[in-house]
């Protein structure tokens, strides 16, 4: 099967091209100028330059293509460089599916995020956009709703090795948040920490498997930790044993974050401290059981990767 995926260089896209390629598919790959690099076994992979936002180069990627998947997603808006979330999760996808559809592609994979049903912030309210666009169709489609997603970044983004960076690392104590005025609650929200490689291998599974058209999978770890347990663990696994915590009332952090987010170098924005204190926590149970996988727990030895950084 020829699969068209957009964002294919990021972090789950590298796993799921290794996936595909496992699985005896060809991988055609929307890449960025000077981005090849990040592709890997690129030999075996068609790539096509350009961006998202280019309707040429989306027409050539899903040209030939049997399906569609879309990957792409930010953390973060910078809207004086034309980076939002409307843009990228939503308008791209609507683009890329309008492309698809008229290259007669009727099968479309969409990774989403846990906790869009709740669209309280604009990253969940375009992500949910995306799929009811995608569900109000007519191709055959499947939904994903990761948690947070943990394993070897590759040179790219990913949740431990940003939080060793940004709360372990440095000499001050690790900042743990809490509702209301109660600090004792500090760093009690649920997470599923969720494996990229189990991640990726859904994804191609459910490729040529009727039985998950028309369905939307939760996928988190078979772990629920709390925020404290997952940086303690990741303090540990990156040689920070005993690393020191400090709670911080969440309406404060917010307050400042609304203020300096318009910066690259603030480390978080308001709309990401409210969707930490909803929690994280999925169950992936369904989906691994259905494409036959056996999820990778989170944990010091699955996170070896942080103690060569």
């Amino acid at each position: 099967m020829k699969v068209a995926i957009i964002g294919g260089t990021g972090f789950v896209g590298s796993y799921l091209v290794d996936e595909l390629l496992a699985g005896g598919h060809r991988p055609r790959l929307l890449v960025r100028a000077g981005s090849e690099h990040k592709v890997p076994a690129r030999e075996r992979c068609d790539l096509i330059t350009g961006k998202v936002s280019q309707a040429e180069a989306l027409a050539e990627c899903v040209s030939g293509a049997d399906a569609l998947i879309y990957l792409v997603g930010i953390l973060r808006e910078f809207p004086a460089r034309g980076i939002t979330f409307e843009a990228i999760q939503y308008q791209g996808f609507v683009d890329s599916l309008a492309a698809a559809r008229a290259a007669g592609i009727d099968r479309v994979v969409l990774m989403s995020a846990n906790g869009v049903e709740q669209a309280a912030v604009a990253y969940q309210q375009t992500k949910r956009r995306a799929e009811q666009h995608l569900a109000e169709s007519g191709v055959h489609w499947t939904v994903f709703r990761p948690s947070v997603i943990f394993g070897d970044p590759r040179g790219r983004m990913e949740f431990c090795t940003q939080l060793k960076a940004e709360l372990v690392d440095p000499p001050l104590p690790a900042t743990l948040f809490f509702p209301g005025i109660n600090p004792l609650t500090a760093g009690d929200q649920p997470m599923s920490p969720v494996f990229v490689g189990d991640v990726a291998r859904c994804f191609a599974a459910c490729l040529d498997d009727p039985a998950s058209f028309g369905q939307i999978y939760p996928l988190g770890g078979p772990r629920v930790l709390s925020w404290k347990e997952i940086v303690g663990t990741i303090a540990r696994a990156g040689g920070r044993r005993g690393k020191l915590t400090m709670p911080a009332p969440a309406w404060g952090v917010k307050a400042v974050a609304r203020v300096f987010e318009g910066f690259a170098w603030f480390p978080l924005t308001a709309d990401q401290v409210t969707m930490l204190m909803q929690g994280n926590e999925a169950d992936g149970s369904r989906a691994f059981t259905q494409f036959g996988i056996e999820p990778t727990r989170f944990g010091e030895s699955a996170l070896g990767y942080l103690a060569r950084g």
